[in-house]
């Protein structure tokens, strides 16, 4: 069982988020990247509904995701994919946001555990992917380590929007390599058609003896006022895995060393490090546990609309230890006879954070501007990592918000919209191993995003400047950026149904307080991690080209890519030990990347009551340093195939996932060896009169395959699950 006790953690101050008068701008998304039986949001109360997949028309396979305004096509966010409700139940099987969306083009995830794995994009991630929940961070500080969770339940949103291309910029400089914006229904925007409405969620699995379920609830109060309550939550025991917890290579260096250790007479040595090498069928310490409650008003006012909500997010889950390697961190001579070591213990990680969100929407009528859009969140977060029933080190952090755009009125040929953003993190670590100091972080940001031009030519420009302060209070260090970014991207819609485009850009990045400060032992993740507080700005030029559109009933989707980054800021294994730990070291050189991202979507055989779709995804990255080394932990090449039969009550569907071995590899950094997961799954609808009640089952990795991703610290030790067996239900009503 996990320990799960954890220090109090109190909201303060949040109300003093409801006075700023800076907010964010909404999530732009465009769903070329769509499957063609994902859900659509309906004007009338937002529920989400299935449309009947034999009048989907192409042109609505393609239409855009209506959650921002002021632009018509925005295709300087090129590379946009969308999860909907459905796509979402389909693929649930965590509590993480990294691994649910492992299947969308250009996608990985860090796997670091079951109870964190964050979206890796174009082969980037932590500072370079931003996570957002509708237009502003999550405030955790998942984007700082590996082993921190993302602090939203994929099972309480309706709509998950994966962005990548020059303009998510937008959203900060952390979103350099791309954005994951979460969209949920915590701030009401629209009055429900009915007295209430009720959503709910459920579902369970073999392989981590999953509980899970989630509801929500919208109510009309009156004319005007709408209320929101949802809640979650999810159990899962150590995972089943396909074969040896530790991948060939460890497991021959586990079993040599058992060897050495025998020799040498120390036979309980060897028998443990040989028990380490043969665990296999599950991942010790892999078990997690987490809920959350969040409540909601919104006030709708004719074409405005104000609200606020409040949320908690709990979770403790445990951290697998690197078989063969104990937690060597202590000082010497600790213990009775000073040979105990204190890393024998199980570590876990408690983690809980309250957040306070405002969202307003002002309509301000037929002149240069037609809306003022607003969005504030602010968070208290606490995050604790535990040897056994042992506080090792606690990770505080309060951070606030805030962003304002004005959207242009879209009558003439200049549409766009402009704004600020300001961000403020208070970070602070105690214990013996607070391996980040004290330290703040203040930025402010300004941003525009244009796009010109009514004819089958458009021309679309973005820009940010961005200025931040990084300061360590107790080392007395106070670093100032600034940052400036640009993009510019041409259109050509002059072919029936297709859109090609091109976008070039310019964009440069701070250093986080983690890459400048870091300085010590890191429990969770095992090692001793250093920073470099002389560490430049990081930059980037970019060039996107891409094709998109419908070809006859079917739809595709192609994108290639190019980035040259001066100064890239990167964490590698240096072969060297501090505490017994290996030391990871943040290092700065130039870096190229390169990378193809594709999916096409037909239907074979499309009767009045059956239709046979074609679902085919491709991803592919490649990133060099200057030095002629691989970029650490970039994901191979991966193809997904599938087939889906669709009638009016089912779908059945079976699938093919590809992933090639990666054996360019850095210094200290292993090789990863191919694998294929082949999945299957069933959805019925059993109400003709609503097609939100959904039951499903599904069976992931069949042929119980024992599979790793290169992108995860992890991957030796924490392979994927194996064969797992799904129910789900999903009820609208």
């Amino acid at each position: 069982m996990l320990h799960l006790t954890r220090p109090a953690s109190s909201p303060l101050a949040f109300a003093s988020v409801f006075a700023v008068a800076f907010a964010a701008t909404p999530a732009i998304a465009q769903s070329a990247n769509r499957n063609p039986t994902a859900p659509v949001t309906t004007p009338a109360n937002g529920t989400l509904v299935e449309d009947d997949v034999h009048n989907r028309q192409a042109d609505d396979i393609n239409a855009i995701i209506v959650s921002a305004a002021g632009l018509q096509e925005l295709d300087v966010l090129a590379g946009t994919s969308v999860l909907e409700i459905g796509d979402i139940q389909r693929d649930a099987v965590t509590g993480q946001l990294g691994d649910l969306l492992t299947k969308v083009p250009g996608v990985s995830a860090t796997s670091f555990a079951p109870g964190s794995s964050r979206p890796v994009l174009r082969g980037q991630q932590g500072e370079r992917v931003r996570v957002l929940v509708d237009g502003v961070g999550t405030s955790d500080v998942s984007n700082t380590s590996v082993d921190h969770a993302t602090t939203i339940d994929p099972i309480t949103v309706e709509r998950i929007e994966v962005l990548r291309g020059p303009a998510v910029l937008l959203y900060g400089s952390q979103a350099i390599g791309g954005a994951v914006n979460v969209i949920d229904k915590r701030i009401p925007t629209r009055m429900p058609d009915e007295d209430f409405h009720l959503d709910a969620f459920g579902g369970i699995d073999s392989a981590t003896n999953l509980r899970t379920g989630a509801a929500s609830l919208d109510v009309g109060l009156g004319q005007t006022v709408v209320l929101h309550i949802d809640g979650s939550y999810r159990q899962t025991d150590d995972f089943e895995i396909g074969g040896f917890q530790v991948a060939p290579a460890l497991r021959s260096d586990l079993l040599a060393d058992a060897d050495e250790e025998a020799a040498e007479g120390e036979l309980e040595e060897a028998a443990e490090l040989r028990e380490a090498a043969n665990q296999r069928g599950t991942v010790p310490n892999s078990a997690m546990e987490s809920w959350t409650v969040n409540a909601g008003l919104g006030l709708i006012l004719g074409e405005s609309t104000f609200g606020a909500s409040l949320g908690w997010y709990d979770t403790g889950y445990g951290v697998p230890t690197r078989p063969g390697a104990g937690h060597h961190h202590g000082e010497e001579g600790e213990g009775d006879d000073g040979d105990e070591e204190e890393g024998e213990e199980l570590v876990t990680i408690g983690l809980q954070q309250f957040r306070a969100d405002f969202k307003g929407d002002v309509y301000l009528g037929e002149g240069a501007f037609e809306r003022l859009k607003l969005r504030v969140g602010y968070s208290d977060y606490t995050h604790t990592e535990f040897e056994g029933a042992e506080v090792g080190t606690v990770f505080d952090s309060t951070s606030l918000e805030a962003r304002a755009e004005l959207v242009q009125n879209g009558g003439g040929m200049l549409r766009g919209s402009s704004g600020v953003q300001f961000l403020h993190r208070d970070f602070f670590a105690e214990g013996a191993e607070a391996y980040v100091p004290p330290n703040l972080t203040d930025q402010f940001a300004i941003f525009t995003l244009q796009e010109f031009g009514t004819g089958p030519i458009q021309i679309e420009a973005a820009a940010r400047g961005e200025f931040t302060t990084v300061e360590a209070q107790t080392l007395g260090i106070e670093r100032d950026f600034d940052t400036f970014s640009g993009a510019l991207g041409v259109v050509y819609a002059g072919v029936a149904g297709i859109r090609i485009g091109i976008n070039g850009s310019r964009a440069e990045r701070a250093p986080s307080a983690e890459e400048l400060f870091s300085n010590g032992p890191h429990i969770a993740t095992q090692a001793f991690e250093i920073g470099d507080a002389n560490l430049r700005t990081e930059n980037a030029w970019g060039i996107e080209a891409y094709a998109r559109g419908a070809i006859g009933e079917g739809t595709f989707s192609l994108t290639a890519f190019k980035q040259w980054f001066g100064n890239y800021i990167f964490l590698e294994d240096v072969g060297e030990e501090e505490d017994d730990l290996p030391v990871f070291q943040y290092l700065q050189q130039d870096a190229d990347f390169f990378g193809i991202e594709a999916d096409f979507n037909y239907p074979v055989i499309d009767t009045a009551g059956f239709r046979l779709l074609t679902d085919l995804r491709a991803s592919y990255v490649e990133a060099e340093l200057a030095d002629g080394t691989a970029v650490p932990r970039i994901p191979p090449l991966s193809l997904l195939g599938a087939l889906e039969a669709q009638t009016g009550a089912f779908d059945v569907r079976g699938e093919v996932q590809w992933f090639d071995g990666q054996n360019r590899v850095t210094t200290f950094e292993t090789p990863t060896d191919s694998f294929t997961l082949v999945n299957a799954l069933v959805a019925w609808r059993p109400l003709a009169d609503n097609r939100n009640v959904t039951l499903q089952v599904a069976a992931d990795n069949i042929f119980d395959v024992n599979g790793r991703r290169h992108a995860s610290f992890t991957k030796d030790f924490v392979p994927l699950v194996g064969r797992n067996f799904r129910a789900s239900i999903r009820l609208s009503f």
